[in-house]
C-alpha cells in the first residue's frame, strides 16, 4: 500500500507527499484534475499491469479504493 500511496503521490506537482494517506478523498486535493487522472491511468498500467477508466476513478473516493482495485 505504501508504494501505491508514493507512486500515487508522485503523479502531483504542488500537493506535498504528507497529504497522501490510504484514506485520502484524492479528488478533493486542489492539483486534482483530468490530466492528474490521465496520469494515475497510466501509472496504474505501467506500474501493476492494471487497466482502469475514467469510471473506475468517478467510483472511487479514496487512494484505498484505488488500491483495491489493483489487487483484484
Amino acid at each position: 500500500m505504501e508504494d501505491f500511496i508514493n507512486n500515487f503521490a508522485e503523479q502531483f506537482d504542488e500537493t506535498d507527499r504528507s497529504e497522501f494517506q490510504n484514506d485520502t478523498q484524492f479528488k478533493d486535493l486542489d492539483e486534482w484534475d483530468s490530466m492528474i487522472a490521465l496520469s494515475i491511468i497510466a501509472m496504474m498500467d505501467e506500474e501493476y499491469g492494471t487497466t482502469i477508466n475514467g469510471d473506475d476513478i468517478k467510483k472511487a473516493d479514496t487512494i484505498e479504493d484505488l488500491f483495491k482495485i489493483v489487487n483484484a
